[in-house]
């Protein structure tokens, strides 16, 4: 809800004065680190200067935070995300970007109104942030960065006088309900004068708190707006309610006067109780709605314990750790970086990273990511990888940027609602003047609820609301949403183009049969080649080691072998232990003369031989992604056509193609031959989703209507993509697809219902058939009825299995 009335005029509220200077500022963290980083952006405490109020967003240390810095055409270019404190609608969103627009060093900026979250990229060499700050201030509303004002204490502050305003408005609402009921049951003559007189006079008493204390965010948006040469969402709110209340209390003191003897104290009560009860429980439903991408982005501590030089811990900020630290995180603690465990062992929850919901082990000397919860008791981790180095720095600046974004629907949804109100005053005003000619008594009233009915809130909330719903949801299962307008395209489409390694199959290779020569036996073969593969990180060679370790139950290392090399692009060779050599690699290298039928399907082999010629051949293959086929069928069901582009060899490629059912292949195809066909294929009028694993496929994934990344590297190696799919689940592409389509479904019945709500609610203000309390009732259900119909997408992801694990990687 709008609190600006209450907050003071800045962009930034702090617990303590800081210094201007950047270096001071990071002294007095040094003097009490445990304490400090907290307390930077607390309540405010009374009337601070400009440079106490906004000097830490200017603290490089604390920019890191939410400011990424780059190089565009030479000059330096700053982009940052923060919270925008005090809004809750279109029009407060657009009054914040007005504010940023033209300022010198401005080169966007961009508010999102169902996430309230600001993006302004701006020039550092002309402007600081905490002059935008202060301009924003200058409207009445806050700028914090996301880690504070997503916190616990924030979120309780903004509740409780959320609350405050609610009890005030009904408790009044009520006793004035009491004092009025007689009027409504009385025949006339029955209540004395004087007794009306009192009653009426103690209505208005009743009614000073609701007006000038209740009502107090809505006036305080107006009067914003107003003073900006602008008509918000709370304008035509804050007439009803005064023009009311004047009306009502000239009644009161001039019974005989010019204004009548009707007072609407019951209507002027009631509708506001409404109004904020309303925006009250869409306060919490908007928070639910965004709750999910907010609380995976809020996930890191701002405190940790670090190890001091006598192996003692000390509790410091976060944001003074630095690289090869040691720190110790607690259980159910998040780890602040990404580091490498030093303890014997710990368990670990790394959903986030990689949609899998089953805890892993981790033991002393593997790594662990940022983000992600240490489940077991306390583990120490030497920290390698801070702030925006990290991976979860990377995927949260991807969800950021999704919840900043405004989708088309949305943005001409907001460019309606803006004439609109002007609209709206016209007619009331023509309602008034009508209804005065007719009826005296009921154009006051006529007036205020045509007011009021049409404020189109709803309006404004059809598209984001449900939009950043599905990304709340997709987000919980390990999938990331780069573009709401993604949700428009993906809903459309008709065709989808997958990649073949690393997307429809497990990206390494797996061994399928072993054929030896007499005397030999395969067992033997499979552990002289997997201990002179050890030496190389080749796929092929990989793949051995591993099923020899699945064989025997444990590695092995090299045995009785000298002078181990690789040659590049052909094999591994050694000397063996009685002089003989041995090579593993290709037919070539090994000297190995292959049969009309060896390798005729394509599928890749490695050869073993000794100095006595052949030794082993080893056929391995790639192993498909146990849901391809699964998720391949259940997209014909949908209606989509599927086509498997890949750059691998015909025989391979149609392997997999059978394998998993797809309509059609095309293989061998180089990264320019795949845009030439998606190019061809969108010529035809397909509409198209391409599915790659993200790190060779960013042409295609860019010229797609929309497009899936699949698999660990996906958001770290490519930014051309719409979806990140994090778990590697090919069955996600369809779960995501669906999601789309109903995502759509509940923006078209929340659009279709906004305009409904007004065809309707308009003629019945119009013709005195709705009072002003029954206007307030309307207008508030009718947000909460939009918002209430988008969180039934929730109930459309299911739960993730446990029982498969991604696999893994290794270079496409």
């Amino acid at each position: 809800m709008n609190e600006a009335v209450t907050a003071p005029p800045v962009g930034l509220s702090l617990g303590r004065s800081l210094p201007s200077d950047p270096s001071a500022s990071g002294r007095v963290e040094q003097t009490g680190e445990g304490a400090a980083a907290p307390s930077l952006f607390g309540a405010h405490r009374g009337p601070l200067t400009v440079t106490d109020n906004f000097a830490v967003l200017d603290d490089p240390v604390e920019q890191q935070d939410f400011t990424e810095f780059s190089e565009v055409d030479g000059h330096q270019v700053a982009e940052s995300v923060l919270m925008v404190q005090g809004m809750y609608c279109a029009a407060c969103a657009d009054t914040v970007e007005c504010a940023l627009q033209d300022l010198p060093g401005v080169q966007l900026a961009q508010v999102h109104a169902a996430t309230r979250r600001l993006t302004v990229r701006w020039d550092p060499t002309l402007t600081r942030m905490s002059s935008l700050a202060q301009v924003v201030g200058e409207t009445g509303y806050r700028l914090l960065p996301m880690q504070q004002a997503l916190s616990i204490s924030e979120r309780l502050r903004e509740t409780r006088r959320a609350l405050w305003r609610l009890f005030v408005a009904g408790f009044c609402a009520m006793q004035v309900m009491m004092y009025a009921w007689p009027a409504y049951v009385a025949t006339p003559g029955e209540i004395p004068p004087d007794i009306d007189q009192l009653l009426r006079w103690a209505s208005w008493v009743l009614s000073l708190p609701v007006v000038f204390f209740a009502s107090g965010p809505f006036f305080s948006s107006a009067w914003r707006d107003l003073m900006r040469g602008r008509v918000g969402m709370d304008t035509p709110v804050s007439i009803g309610i005064l023009v009311t209340f004047i009306a009502s209390s000239a009644a009161t003191f001039d019974p005989n006067g010019p204004w009548g003897h009707e007072v609407w104290f019951d209507s002027l009560t009631m509708f506001v109780f409404f109004l904020l009860g309303g925006r009250y429980l869409e306060l919490k439903a908007r928070d639910r709605t965004a709750g999910a991408l907010d609380s995976l982005m809020n996930r890191l501590p701002e405190v940790c314990e670090r190890m001091k030089p006598d192996g003692n811990f000390e509790s410091v900020s976060v944001r003074r750790l630095v690289v090869g630290d040691v720190v110790r995180v607690q259980a159910g603690q998040a780890f602040p970086g990404d580091g490498e465990i030093r303890s014997e062992s710990a368990t670990v929850d790394e959903a986030l990273l990689t949609g899998e919901s089953r805890p892993v082990v981790r033991t002393c000397g593997q790594a662990v990511v940022a983000g992600s919860f240490n489940l077991g008791g306390p583990v120490q981790v030497a920290v390698q990888r801070l702030g925006r180095d990290t991976r979860f720095a990377q995927i949260v600046a991807l969800m950021e940027k999704a919840s900043t974004e405004k989708p088309r629907l949305a943005v001409l949804a907001d460019r309606i609602a803006a004439p609109f109100l002007v609209l709206v005053l016209l007619a009331a005003a023509f309602a008034g003047w009508y209804w005065w000619q007719i009826d005296h008594s009921k154009a006051l009233a006529v007036a205020v609820a045509v007011l009021i009915v049409t404020c189109p809130c709803a309006l404004s909330l059809a598209t984001p609301a449900a939009m950043l719903t599905s990304a709340g949801a997709l987000a919980r299962r390990g999938i990331l949403v780069r573009r709401l307008q993604a949700f428009e395209s993906l809903a459309g489409i008709n065709t989808v183009i997958f990649d073949k390694t690393g997307t429809l199959t497990h990206d390494q290779l797996k061994l399928q049969a072993v054929r030896t020569r007499e005397g030999v036996d395969a067992a033997h073969a499979l552990l002289l080649a997997a201990s002179l593969a050890q030496g190389s990180l080749h796929p092929v060679s990989r793949a051995l080691v591993q099923a020899q370790s699945d064989a025997a139950g444990v590695d092995h290392g090299p045995i009785g072998f000298r002078d181990m090399q690789e040659v590049a692009g052909q094999g591994m060779q050694a000397i063996l232990a009685d002089g003989g050599r041995l090579r593993l690699g290709s037919a070539a290298f090994c000297g190995v003369s292959l049969g009309s039928s060896d390798e005729a399907d394509g599928a890749p082999q490695a050869h073993l031989a000794d100095d006595q010629g052949w030794l082993a051949t080893f056929e391995l293959q790639e192993g498909l992604r146990e849901d391809a086929k699964a998720a391949i069928a259940a997209l014909r069901k949908l209606g989509i056509e599927t086509w498997l582009l890949s750059g691998d060899r015909e025989a391979a490629a149609r392997q997999v193609g059978q394998a998993v059912g797809v309509d059609h292949v095309i293989a061998s195809a180089t990264p320019e031959q795949k845009l030439a066909e998606v190019v061809n294929l969108q010529s035809q009028g397909r509409r198209l989703a391409m599915v790659g694993d993200g790190l060779n496929d960013g042409p295609v994934l860019a010229r797609a209507d929309t497009s899936f990344a699949l698999g660990h590297a996906a958001p770290l190696a490519q930014a051309q993509s719409d979806y990140v799919i994090q778990g590697g689940e090919v069955m996600d592409v369809v779960l995501t697809l669906k999601l789309a389509r109903s995502t759509m479904r509940i923006v078209r019945q929340n659009l279709i219902w906004a305009a409904l709500y007004n065809v309707v609610s308009i003629p019945m203000a119009l013709i005195g058939w709705m009072p002003p309390w029954l206007a307030g009732l309307g207008m508030a259900g009718s947000s909460l009825l939009v918002i209430g119909n988008a969180l039934r997408l929730t109930t459309h992801i299911p739960v993730r299995r446990t029982d498969t694990r991604p696999g893994m990687e290794w270079p496409a």
